[in-house]
């Protein structure tokens, strides 16, 4: 048994306790509580921390990681068009999974023990085993075109994919399907994917231009569309009744985004108990708005917190985003007690695993779950962290890595160094980033 003593327990599903301890043996947690009571075992003095459970990120893109600061300052339709013309012209599987593997090891560092993450190429899920981390990978499927053999090419495709998946699919990391966007998807294919029953993620009323495009049949994303003779017509009144008419809500899926959904959206998503994605730094920096989490909170809907990808937010710290959430719902509805910093630590942890569907396996420091740990320092913060540690933890931190990082009991950080690293990573991933800034340079309108 190996019992994790800190200054500040955070079970997240309990209030915090005050010279805690966190025991784990055999990779579950058999006792949280006062360091007075704790059982014997070896011991770990955690020091002036907050132990916490790892934190889940809710959606991003790992294989995009090194696109970081390439992308900058564009139109959403143009970022989409530059992101996949670099992809196209630079990347190849093995950049992919440096890229993955580079993302989560940038995400550990910050306490992330668990990724759900939406993908095109299909490396992420090797990269997550070859980690040890816990995640979803949703494999991305893209066809806009509702001609019947362009949905059975893409279901073809989809197949293979995923046969290959499951056979690498473990206890750990699982396997979904991601229908990408109403503007990459087609009905048909989106009631196709609706009746796989497999765990689905989607990107979904994320921005104006796709609310154009679902509602109106109008905007960028329809005129490109008809310069490629694909047919386009109003198809819904909004994105989430698009979903709920194709069948898609009935589901259950993850939603990522919801930034532009209104009252019988959010009633329609309650009620098919599908959960959402929330990621308010990326919605922000590509000028989507803010999401209604509020209200998304209030219908009872489970949300977690995501990044997104490094193209589109350039951290991956969910302590951060956990900040930038409250910051944002306080300035949209001027109240200040729109969200706090403790509900906001419950969404970048317990509330991601509601949304994955594992909050019986972790998101909490209780006895029987699996032991996915994470402690920050609090050293500098002063005698501050004893007033309210969520407080410190999301207000004061900033984006500090993790001193400590375990999932399932295996240590993945100590002392903030990562254990295990790939020592020739970083220059492979350098060359990747060179080649992909070299492209973008010589390719300044595409």
């Amino acid at each position: 048994m190996i019992c994790y003593h800190a200054r500040w327990v955070l079970p997240i599903s309990a209030p915090p306790i005050r010279d805690g301890t966190v025991a784990e043996l055999g990779g579950r947690i058999v006792y949280v509580g006062p360091r007075a009571g704790a059982p014997g075992g070896r011991d770990h003095d955690l020091g002036d921390c907050a132990l916490l459970p790892g934190l889940v990120n809710a959606h991003t893109h790992l294989e995009l990681t090194v696109f970081r600061g390439l992308l900058e300052d564009l139109s959403f339709r143009d970022w989409i068009a530059r992101l996949q013309g670099a992809k196209m012209a630079v990347m190849t599987p093995a950049r992919f999974l440096d890229s993955a593997r580079w993302g989560i090891a940038e995400g550990v560092r910050a306490g992330i023990t668990t990724y759900a993450d939406t993908c095109d190429s299909g490396v992420v899920l090797e990269a997550m085993r070859e980690r040890g981390v816990r995640g979803i990978m949703y494999q991305e499927v893209f066809s806009p075109s509702p001609d019947p053999a362009a949905v059975r090419a893409a279901a073809v495709r989809l197949a293979e994919q995923l046969a290959r998946h499951d056979a690498i699919e473990t206890e750990l990391q699982q396997v979904g399907v991601s229908p990408h966007a109403p503007y990459t998807v087609s009905d048909p294919l989106f009631a196709l994917v609706a009746r796989s029953g497999r765990h689905i993620a989607v990107h979904i009323a994320e921005s104006e231009e796709e609310e154009r495009f679902v509602r109106d049949g109008e905007g960028p994303f329809a005129d490109a569309h008809r310069a490629r003779d694909i047919p386009v017509a109003p198809r819904a009144e909004s994105s989430i009744s698009l979903l709920a008419k194709l069948g898609v809500l009935e589901a259950h899926p993850l939603l990522i985004h919801c930034v532009r959904v209104n009252g019988p959206d959010i009633a329609a998503i309650a009620a098919s108990m599908s959960t959402v994605a929330h990621c308010p730094i990326s919605n922000a920096k590509l000028a989507h708005g803010i999401a209604p989490l509020g209200e998304m909170l209030d219908a009872g809907i489970a949300v977690g917190l995501g990044t997104d990808s490094m193209a589109s937010n350039n951290r991956m710290h969910l302590l951060e985003e956990s900040r930038a959430a409250v910051l944002a719902q306080r300035a949209r509805t001027g109240r200040h007690h729109a969200l706090s910093a403790s509900r906001a630590l419950e969404l970048a942890t317990l509330g991601g695993a509601r949304a994955l569907g594992l909050d019986g396996r972790v998101g909490s420091l209780e006895v029987g779950k699996e032991a996915d740990l994470a402690a920050f320092d609090l050293t500098a913060l002063a005698g501050t962290a004893d007033a309210d540690p969520a407080a410190a933890l999301v207000f004061a931190l900033g984006a500090e890595p993790a001193k400590f990082v375990a999932i399932a009991g295996i240590p993945k950080v100590w002392n903030w160094e990562p254990l295990h690293e790939d020592l020739e990573l970083d220059a492979r991933v350098r060359e990747s980033s060179a080649a992909l800034r070299n492209w973008v340079s010589a390719h300044p309108g595409r």
